[in-house]
C-alpha cells in the first residue's frame, strides 16, 4: 500500500482491492476495471493524448468520405475517459488513488456493482444491468495484469 492507500484508509475512504488492466491494441488506451475493499466494481478507460489524436484523425478520415460534410478534425469523449501521460501501471494506480483521495473517484468511473441505493439501471432482480457482464469480464474474458 502507498502513502496515499494508507492516508485514504486513516481517512476511512474506500482503498482499492483489486485492478486489472487490458490495454488496447493500439498501445493508447487501457481499460481499467477496480475492485474496491467493500467489493464494489468500477470501470474506466484510460487514454493518452495518442489516443485523442487518433480519434480525431479517424473523424477526419471520415468525413473526407462524405459528401456535403466539411472534414475536421475532432473527438467525442462519449464514455468515462481518464486522460494520462501515459500507460503506466503506476501512473494508473497514483491516479485513482488521488481521484479517491479527492473524493471524486465514483465521479469519473462507472460503478458496475450493486448500487445500495438502487438509484441506477436495473434488471428484474434490482441488480446493476451491468454487474454480470462485468464479473464474466474479470474471470472469463479480460486478459490482464493485475
Amino acid at each position: 500500500m502507498n502513502s496515499s492507500s494508507a492516508l485514504a484508509a486513516l481517512l476511512g475512504l474506500q482503498t482499492p482491492e483489486e485492478i486489472f488492466y487490458e490495454l488496447n491494441r493500439e498501445g493508447d488506451a487501457c481499460d481499467v476495471i477496480v475492485r474496491l475493499d467493500d467489493g464494489s466494481v468500477y470501470t474506466a478507460t484510460f487514454v493518452t493524448m495518442d489516443y485523442l489524436r487518433r480519434q480525431m484523425d479517424l473523424s477526419f478520415q471520415v468525413m473526407c468520405q462524405m459528401p456535403d460534410t466539411p472534414p475536421v478534425r475532432y473527438a467525442v469523449i462519449d464514455t468515462t475517459h481518464v486522460v494520462v501521460e501515459a500507460l503506466e501501471r503506476d501512473l494508473i494506480e497514483d491516479t485513482i488513488d488521488n481521484l479517491i483521495n479527492l473524493d471524486v473517484f465514483e465521479s469519473y468511473f462507472i460503478r458496475v456493482t450493486e448500487d445500495p441505493a438502487g438509484a441506477a439501471r436495473t434488471m428484474n432482480d434490482g441488480r446493476r444491468a451491468t454487474q454480470e457482464v462485468a464479473a464474466v469480464v474479470i474471470s472469463d474474458v479480460l486478459v490482464v495484469q493485475q
